[in-house]
């Protein structure tokens, strides 16, 4: 036993030499990484209405990673529109705040994509005769304007109902998902689309009041967002977090928010469409 334990032991050592020896040395001489949160959107970034402190995937990832680079974090609450702007003028470090990695975003950040996800549509358990994606055709289904998924449910659509002579499901755009969700409990939505991470824990808080219909209807990379203009600290957070999947520190905390559906075996860069 103590044989097998020693190599084991001895890796993880060298694992966390290389990781600290990647981390830039402003960032060492700062010895703390500021990160963006918008903490609106459980189970990946929420506040715990007890202690009114943060929480969620991103947060424990985080605290996690930090450790890892041998700096402290702090959390800076900003405005999901104010994420980007904000990293690129340098006021955070990173992003780590359930972001989609897109190639428009790319433009701007580096995302070290650490975990997938993909737009699901949900209705509530009482709609008995809404179970398959198809059975949405001619429905009004609502989600947040703010997002692609708009066009994308409309492309569903078309490729799906549409082109099998159905009704078009009617997009109606919300202010974002808890706004969909309230029209859809005051009937004037027949289903509603969120991320495939959250509804769990939608079911979860209210339980036998919602059901998912079929799968997500695309995939997408959730990623650490970091400056462009730092190419030391993204690769530094990437090592960092593939040590972290390929000693289970990644997978506990995903078990954690009952997220391993979405983990990612391999952390890649800049993965998004």
């Amino acid at each position: 036993m103590k044989k097998m334990i020693l190599p084991t032991l001895l890796a993880g050592l060298m694992v966390s030499a290389s990781v600290l020896a990647a981390v830039p040395a402003s960032l060492k001489e700062k010895g703390e990484i500021t990160a963006a949160i918008v903490p609106n959107y459980p189970p990946m970034d929420f506040k715990d209405t007890a202690t009114n402190t943060l929480t969620g995937l991103d947060v424990d990832l985080g605290n996690a990673l930090a450790e890892r680079l041998g700096v402290k974090i702090s959390w800076q609450e900003t405005a999901f529109e104010q994420m980007v702007s904000g990293l690129v003028t340098k006021r955070f470090d990173i992003i780590l705040s359930g972001m989609t990695d897109t190639a428009e975003r790319q433009k701007s950040v580096t995302f070290i994509d650490y975990f997938t996800s993909g737009p699901q549509l949900y209705t509530l358990t009482k709609n008995t005769e809404l179970n398959q994606l198809t059975d949405l055709c001619g429905k009004k289904v609502g989600t947040s304007r703010r997002t692609t998924w708009p066009a994308e449910i409309a492309a569903w659509s078309k490729e799906n109902c549409e082109a099998a002579g159905k009704p078009a499901i009617i997009v109606t755009g919300s202010e974002g998902s808890a706004d969909a969700r309230a029209q859809l409990r005051q009937g004037r939505l027949d289903a509603a689309m969120q991320g495939s991470e959250t509804i769990p824990y939608l079911m979860s808080q209210e339980k036998d009041t919602y059901k998912p219909i079929g799968l997500a209807i695309s995939k997408q990379f959730t990623g650490l967002g970091v400056n462009k203009s730092n190419p030391e600290l993204a690769k530094a957070i990437a090592e960092a977090m593939q040590a972290m999947v390929d000693d289970g520190t990644y997978g506990k905390i995903l078990k954690k928010w009952d997220l391993e559906q979405g983990a990612v075996t391999k952390i890649g860069m800049d993965q998004g469409k």
